[in-house]
């Protein structure tokens, strides 16, 4: 989740104790460890049972794969991919603050492999860099801001990648490239598995 969620929150939908400020690690080599979020308005990570279904989704380990968690916030997905073996993380965050405590986080779990970047997440993908395996799509409630970073977001994935989209409206996926494979709901939040397969042509209609 991004620190930038303060000015459109969701409804409860299945975000309890997000007040406290503090989350747990569900799986992998940091379970039941907590990280800690700084008191940003609005600021919710994932909570534990979307979590616990998306991870069932992705086979619990993420072993040697490199992940990028987009609008990072509190880190819930993030950590929890580095906990499940991914090698290499890469949090995506607009607010400094927000950046300095997921820093700190790093530092309390001796965590390597990870990297904290501040900056506008659609911007940063508009460089060029490295591919990724697995990408956690989580922009600001109701701000519109998925369909664009998917778009967005293309040029950075691995063949085959898998794309987790958290979202208060169905996603329209930006090209035929994309199939979507899971889908789920909690409360008014939308969220759903695509993969990423380049060069798949649409199918031709029928005379």
């Amino acid at each position: 989740m991004t620190a930038t969620r303060r000015n459109a929150s969701p409804p409860s939908a299945g975000r309890p104790g997000a007040a406290r400020n503090r989350l747990r690690i569900i799986g992998g080599d940091w379970r039941s460890r907590v990280v800690r979020f700084p008191d940003a308005e609005g600021l919710r990570p994932t909570p534990d049972r979307v979590r616990e279904t998306l991870f069932n989704w992705l086979g619990q380990r993420l072993d040697g794969l490199a992940c990028l968690d987009l609008f990072a916030g509190s880190g819930a997905l993030g950590f929890e991919a580095r906990s499940r073996g991914a090698s290499r993380v890469t949090m995506i965050e607009r607010d400094r603050r927000v950046c300095d405590h997921l820093r700190a986080s790093l530092a309390d779990l001796g965590a390597e492999g990870v990297e904290v970047v501040q900056g506008d997440a659609i911007a940063w993908l508009a460089r060029a860099g490295g591919r990724y395996d697995v990408a956690f799509v989580d922009p600001p409630y109701a701000s519109g801001l998925a369909g664009p970073a998917l778009a967005a977001l293309e040029p950075r994935l691995a063949p085959g990648a898998r794309i987790y989209v958290e979202a208060a409206e169905p996603v329209i996926p930006p090209s035929p490239a994309w199939t979507c494979k899971r889908e789920a709901s909690a409360g008014a939040v939308k969220f759903a598995l695509f993969e990423y397969t380049p060069g798949v042509s649409p199918a031709p209609e029928t005379p």
